[in-house]
């Protein structure tokens, strides 16, 4: 099989309590470590990527994210799927081609730009060129803003997912939905859901597997906690200046 469809596989007949769980890498070291520790495919996480780069989350050049992703995806076997935020612009072939390009099979899509909700309906069209472009060779990931937008409906949420799954989205992700909505929206929704975890105070993937996920991401959580360690780790090495006596 290929790498697309051994991702799509992935998906596929999952066990409530055993959802996908797909580390974040932000670069071509820490997706070999996550590797090596047994995931069977990554997620790059742009605010991770682009904390990596020196900008701020949103502000990455787009050549610039593909190069980033590019190094993952080549530096690891596993398949890798890409957040490319909300396609930078991008006519949907050119965006299509740049991701296989840089050697992924799957994408995140955001329906807003900057802090601003998309029209559902014509996010939805443009979904279904990126999707009628990509045919098998991309899983496409449709990201879900309500909740962080300040739109707590399930409802709205659930709306939007049934515009994206029509236009051939593989999977939607409704991106910080509490943990209360997850069954509502499981229960409203057709076809695979992405839940957004913490990978260090909970709740656990097999939890909001339960609850509804078909997998979990972390966003910039790995890269956020590795960047907390390594903090830690350089407190303890860097020089006292009162201790210093200039010699």
């Amino acid at each position: 099989m290929s790498k697309a469809e051994v991702f799509r596989a992935l998906h596929r007949r999952r066990c409530p309590d055993d959802p996908l769980v797909l580390a974040g890498a932000w670069d071509a070291v820490s997706a070999g470590v996550f590797v090596d520790a047994g995931f069977p495919a990554l997620a790059t996480p742009s605010a991770g990527v682009a904390a990596s780069l020196g900008y701020a989350d949103g502000e990455t050049p787009a050549p610039e994210m593909f190069a980033a992703v590019t190094r993952i995806a080549r530096a690891v076997d596993v398949p890798v799927s890409a957040d490319v935020e909300d396609g930078y612009g991008l006519a949907p072939k050119e965006l299509v081609e740049r991701l296989l390009e840089a050697g992924v099979v799957g994408c995140n899509l955001e329906d807003s730009r900057g802090e601003v909700l998309k029209d559902p309906h014509e996010q939805a069209d443009w979904l279904a060129e990126v999707c009628a472009e990509a045919g098998e060779s991309l899983f496409v990931n449709a990201r879900i803003d309500t909740f962080v937008r300040g739109v707590a409906s399930a409802e709205a949420a659930i709306e939007r997912a049934a515009l994206y799954v029509a236009a051939g989205a593989d999977c939607v992700y409704p991106i910080l939905a509490p943990l209360v909505t997850l069954p509502l929206l499981r229960a409203g929704i057709q076809g695979p859901i992405n839940a957004f975890g913490h990978p260090e105070d909970g709740p656990r993937p097999a939890d909001l597997g339960t609850l509804g996920a078909t997998r979990v991401t972390f966003g910039p959580g790995l890269q956020r906690c590795a960047t907390a360690a390594l903090r830690e780790i350089a407190a303890g090495l860097a020089p006292q200046p009162d201790r210093w006596n200039g010699e």
